[in-house]
């Protein structure tokens, strides 16, 4: 079987519409249910790929299946008949085991039942039965069940009207939503990513429940919490989801700092747009033309520190200055908290946020090979990914307006060609080093050679100094002098421009940003 897309698609719409799907024809089915059947355990494909086949959409990768008994015991016995003999993961902790066959997951259950304490997300678990399982389900369309028993082979087991909300494109809990969101509050995030990616809605009574209950999650951890918020980062158009989770509370109760973008205010008559929807614009725009995870981080966190350096101006009105340099600061704290990867992924994110203004800036102003040389050596690989989030930073609805954001856009784009053709600076570090300036004046480590190294590199990207060795030498000696410093060597340098990869621009330390409001 491919994992990927159905090889049945079948429409399957009612109760008796699994009985005749050749999906169940299929050796991985008949493996189970022949395993199941010599150790007298009734089981049932459970959940999420019930779902699917229904909705005719691509076959998830994992498949659920709960049973009247050792769950572990019938993986093993699965295991063996789909030559997976030994490749079983069991987890005892919590009665499960799964394997992988035919490009799947499949993950084995006992049918349980679960009680609540109300200070703690994790249940008590007993034995139980098939109803008390699907009890315990999320929504009623993860609740739909089908049977590989002989008896009723493939028939489809639907006690809450999972079939009818799919029609309905609804969201619904199977029990009271107030006890299924309180006895798992990651469920509160699970109806809204499950609403983006299916494009369905939450009921009413089961969306005042998550408004009603919303604070529970705090005792959900960081890393689960990620999972769901990710996956919704990943939909097609997060936007929607993302406001679904500002306006049921969700959101802040584990990312403030976005809630805060939220908001018009208005001075004298003057009021600045709202950094909340216009963010999930720029998320949009750019989920548009990149599937890139930490490019919709990017595009998420671009303004984040808006809200901090927000002022009233009476003469020029709301300015938002600094903001890029105060939100690359905000970045790792942010990272850290959600748990997010703090190693590269991280510092790209924190360079978009820190240089989101910049390309912008030369677009209004006349184009400078100074100003592009330098944007180049910041940006360095990234710079297509930084164009990329400006032009999706136009959210104007003027398309006047839109047309020639776009067209100086484009200029800046010929612009950058020219000069890195020109002067080869994507990923430039100037030609001379410290250790050579330490060598030629015979200096320890100090504020000397980080002034001549910045008085060189300056130099070039202001183009005063071709980005040539030789040339570089001559002027380090010329400022070394200025400084009273004499040579104790004669080294003369060697052989092309460095060429090496210069480290990312440190948020802590950044050439000072163009204020852009």
């Amino acid at each position: 079987m491919n994992p990927r897309k159905n090889p049945h698609p079948e429409v399957l719409h009612n109760s008796d519409s699994f009985k005749g799907s050749k999906m169940l024809e299929e050796p991985l089915f008949r493996a189970v249910a022949q395993a199941a059947r010599e150790l007298e355990q009734p089981v049932w494909i459970v959940g999420g790929f019930v779902r699917d086949v229904l909705l005719d959409r691509d076959w998830p990768n994992d498949i659920d299946f709960v049973t009247l008994g050792s769950g572990i015991e019938l993986a093993q016995a699965a295991a063996e008949r789909l030559g997976q003999r030994g490749k079983v993961s069991v987890f005892k902790n919590f009665g499960t085991a799964m394997f992988k066959a035919d490009g799947f997951e499949l993950e084995f259950v006992g049918a349980r039942k679960e009680s609540y304490r109300s200070d703690s997300r994790k249940p008590t678990v007993e034995n139980g039965t098939l109803q008390d399982d699907q009890n315990r389900r999320d929504f009623t369309i993860n609740a739909l069940a089908v049977s590989l028993n002989p008896e009723d082979y493939g028939t489809l087991i639907d006690p809450f009207g999972g079939l009818q909300d799919l029609a309905q494109r609804r969201l619904r809990t199977p029990l009271d939503p107030d006890i299924t969101f309180s006895d798992d509050p990651l469920r509160m995030m699970r109806a809204v990513r499950f609403s983006a990616q299916l494009d369905f809605d939450i009921d009413p009574e089961a969306l005042a429940s998550i408004r009603r209950n919303a604070e529970r999650l705090q005792i959900v951890s960081a890393e689960r919490i990620l999972v769901e918020f990710d996956k919704v980062m990943m939909t097609p158009q997060p936007g929607s989801g993302l406001a679904r989770f500002e306006s049921t509370g969700l959101l802040s109760q584990f990312f403030p700092e976005l809630v805060a973008l939220k908001g018009v205010e208005e001075i004298e008559g003057q009021h600045h747009k709202d950094n909340f929807y216009h963010t999930l614009e720029v998320v949009d725009n750019l989920s548009l033309r990149s599937e890139d995870l930490w490019m919709r981080w990017a595009a998420l966190l671009h303004d984040i520190g808006k809200p901090i350096v927000k002022r009233f101006d009476r003469k020029i009105g709301w300015t938002f200055h600094n903001h890029e340099f105060v939100g690359a600061k905000m970045v790792p704290k942010i990272f850290a908290r959600l748990k997010l990867p703090l190693g590269e992924p991280m510092k790209r994110v924190q360079k978009m946020v820190l240089l989101s203004s910049r390309p912008v800036v030369l677009s209004q102003d006349e184009v400078t090979d100074s100003a592009v040389r330098r944007l180049l050596f910041e940006a360095g690989d990234d710079i297509d990914r930084l164009m990329l989030l400006c032009e999706c930073d136009i959210t104007t609805k003027n398309p006047r307006r839109k047309a020639k954001y776009l067209s100086n856009f484009e200029l800046v784009r010929h612009k950058l060609k020219e000069v890195e053709e020109a002067d080869r600076l994507r990923n430039w570090q100037p030609p001379i080093d410290g250790a050579h300036i330490m060598r030629v004046f015979g200096l320890p480590p100090g504020p000397e050679v980080g002034h001549i190294k910045t008085a060189i590199r300056e130099a070039i990207l202001d183009g005063l100094l071709r980005n040539d060795p030789v040339e570089a030498h001559r002027f380090m000696l010329e400022k070394g002098r200025a400084l009273g410093l004499t040579p104790i060597e004669n080294l003369e340098p060697t052989g092309s421009p460095a060429t090496a990869t210069p480290a990312s621009p440190d948020p802590e330390s950044p050439t000072d940003p163009t204020p852009h409001s």
